[in-house]
């Protein structure tokens, strides 16, 4: 079993990661951060801030930076990512990203968003498809600020690293 983390570099989606992470500790569960990008969507890339104003999308790069940061916020975690139609509506989206959770025996999906006061279908972007599957328990994070970050990142015993594929030289 896995517990897997929509990652998409947000403050949210860190503190989702550093929650898993946290409970993969006490569940002894593996835990996968996944990232669905639209092909060439510059806009898309933009808002979620991947590149900035002026950058070429280059979704090498992007992968790279959010490797990087999974890997910097919880060395243990693998990372996986999927590219989807650069058009590809969010149904398509959270539709992959329950494919990789599926794929990866997922126990239980974190899901970082600032609407989790609401009801589950009222979850923004991904995360109503996602939370509205039954194969998975769903653990909505809406604080951006874990306290635990820093002990976690430098006492953490999962601190053995994945793979550096993404990773620059």
């Amino acid at each position: 079993m896995t517990l897997v983390v929509p990652f998409d570099g947000s403050e949210l989606s860190q503190a989702a990661l550093v929650r898993a992470i946290e409970f993969g500790t006490v569940f002894d569960e593996d835990v996968l951060a996944v990232t669905v990008i639209p092909d060439g969507n510059v806009d898309y890339a933009r808002r979620k801030e991947w590149i900035g104003p002026e950058e070429p999308f280059d979704v090498d790069a992007i992968v790279s930076d959010l490797h990087r940061t999974v890997t910097d916020l919880c060395p243990s975690a693998d990372y996986r990512h999927a590219v989807v139609d650069r058009y590809a509506p969010s149904g398509s989206v959270s539709k992959r990203v329950g494919e990789m959770a599926a794929a990866a025996d997922a126990s239980m999906v974190f899901i970082g968003s600032e609407n989790a006061g609401h009801l589950v279908t009222s979850i923004s972007s991904v995360g109503s498809s996602i939370a509205g599957g039954d194969t998975y328990d769903v653990v909505i994070v809406r604080d951006r600020t874990p306290a635990k970050i820093a002990r976690l990142k430098n006492a953490s015993p999962h601190r053995k690293p994945k793979s550096d594929f993404y990773l620059p030289g």
